[in-house]
């Protein structure tokens, strides 16, 4: 098998999510994909989003990158499956105001199989999550990645996502506004709802007492980009879900002024008891 560099797998960790509602309207969003251990010996690979992303929407779809006999990546060659009734494969957070959900990625894989196919992508996992210990060694402002599909742009030949960068706003050791949240200060644009946000240092990074760590590696996953405020023609600020301004995207009544409501990563893991409910786990 090829040996891809860090960022080369980050490339593969997303799905461009296209969706259609009933009246035939067609928007975009992203997913990434998210690795549950059930035991050792097993993984449930999951596909997440945000509720807004599929909720009403009728049709989904998606393409996932082919791997070729050595397990490498078939970069012009994909495999698409169409969903109907899309809303309904999903599972949501139990919570109303955590704009999050997960889609079971086996039934994509077991289609794939059937037709001889095999897939490439790259999955996060509970480990790049970061638990207390190390939330305390990111420091208030860090450098942060955004992958996903602003404004529905990607590279469609080779099916590649649109990688961003920027920087947290606010402190992501403090739940902002009380909830577990942080801001990010990137570009965010319909379509780009759903994108993982992470910190990832290739090589070295500087931690927050200065020191300089050459020769290591530092990723975490730190959320997800499910809004982001928008100034109004009158002055107000309103917090708005990044894919609802799709159909107003040339509006100039609201200019969004680059700042992104992210959800904690934390938050994935809310879906352990109800994914062990659901398959009897």
């Amino acid at each position: 098998m090829e040996k891809l560099s860090i960022m080369e797998q980050l490339c593969f960790s997303t799905t461009r999510i296209e969706t259609q509602d009933a009246n035939g309207n067609s928007y975009s969003g992203t997913g990434f994909f998210f690795s549950y251990k059930i035991d050792e010996n097993r993984i449930m690979p999951l596909i997440v989003t945000n509720k807004h992303v599929v909720e009403g929407m009728t049709i989904g779809r998606f393409k996932i990158t082919k791997a070729d006999a050595n397990g490498n990546p078939i970069y012009k060659d994909h495999f698409q499956i169409q969903i109907d009734q899309f809303e309904r494969h999903w599972f949501f957070h139990p919570e109303d105001n955590v704009d999050l959900c997960v889609f079971p990625l086996a039934q994509i894989t077991n289609l794939a199989q059937m037709q001889g196919v095999s897939l490439f992508y790259r999955t996060f996992d509970d480990s790049l999550i970061p638990n207390i210990e190390k939330l305390n060694t990111i420091d208030a402002v860090e450098d942060i990645l955004m992958i996903g599909y602003p404004n529905g742009l990607w590279d469609s030949i080779n099916n590649m996502p649109l990688v961003r960068k920027g920087i947290t706003a606010t402190d992501i050791k403090f739940d902002y506004e009380g909830r577990k949240e942080f801001l990010i200060d990137a570009a965010c644009f319909p379509g780009s709802s759903g994108s993982p946000v992470l910190i990832c240092n290739v090589g070295g990074y500087r931690d927050k007492q200065g020191n300089l760590n050459w020769g290591s590696s530092r990723i975490f996953l730190l959320g997800i980009l499910y809004a982001g405020p928008q100034l109004t023609v009158t002055g107000d600020v309103k917090i708005v879900t990044v894919p609802n301004m799709q159909q107003k995207a040339l509006a100039v009544s609201h200019i969004p002024n680059n700042l992104g409501y992210i959800i904690k990563a934390e938050r994935i893991m809310d879906f352990v008891p109800i994914i062990k409910k659901r398959f009897n786990l």
